[in-house]
């Protein structure tokens, strides 16, 4: 059955495998994003999700074009690294208000039309990090281990609704913003994963398809991690 997907984010990287797996399967697939040129071939929708009434607008416009959106991802998320001595309040609020107020915002909005429709998804892109931290990533980690505690809170709330909500934490991926990461840094990282690579953005997309799935409809409130055992038992 082809379900209504909304994927925030989804113009590039992890967001657009996402968007290409769910596709792939025949789901109708919406993506939003803040810049750039959008990829072909999925409903695009310009959202920032750190304004409240963009994504409000950008749900009525999904909402119309491909109808209730069952299976909602929140992908969306920046970097702002630095070593806490040397970061202000913005470095800190700006990448806590996109990587998990954005994530709220998107749940907040997409569970009203689950709710009534007693089904959906609830996918939340964390990463490795979150568990383990991080070294001028005080903000990141804590925005993404924030999406951990919230999407379990969701799992509670809804879960009498049919409604899961789970997340999935990558690790070393090949993405535009880990090519951004020092070098060094990705060295140690690759030297304490097990499988000693980095992953392909289509690694995390297929476990993200497989939670959305009918397959793990008694898997809720999980964190799944992707990240070639970095970050293992943390």
């Amino acid at each position: 059955m082809s379900r209504s997907v909304l994927i925030s984010g989804g113009n590039r990287g992890i967001g657009l495998a996402i968007a290409q797996a769910f596709a792939a399967v025949g789901d109708r697939v919406a993506i939003t994003y803040r810049s750039g040129t959008p990829p072909e071939g999925f409903l695009a929708v310009p959202c920032d999700v750190t304004d409240t009434k963009s994504v409000e607008a950008a749900f009525d416009t999904v909402e119309r074009e491909q109808g209730t959106v069952e299976v909602m991802v929140a992908n969306a998320g920046t970097t702002r690294d630095g070593l806490v001595l040397a970061m202000d309040d913005d470095d800190f609020l700006d990448v806590v208000d996109t990587n998990l107020m954005g994530a709220f915002r998107m749940a907040r909005r997409a569970v009203g039309g689950m709710l009534e429709q007693r089904w959906g998804r609830l996918l939340f892109v964390s990463s490795a990090v979150a568990a383990m931290g991080g070294a001028g990533q005080a903000n990141y980690a804590a925005s993404k281990a924030g999406l951990v505690g919230f999407a379990r809170s969701l799992a509670w709330e809804l879960g009498s609704r049919g409604i899961t909500s789970n997340v999935v934490a990558p690790g070393p991926v090949e993405t535009d913003m880990s090519a951004a990461v020092d070098p060094a840094r990705l060295d140690w990282v690759l030297r304490a994963s097990p499988l000693g690579r980095m992953g392909a953005p289509e690694d995390v997309a297929s476990v993200v398809r497989f939670l959305a799935g009918d397959e793990a409809r008694f898997v809720t409130g999980a964190v799944v991690p992707v990240s070639g055992g970095f970050a293992m038992g943390a």
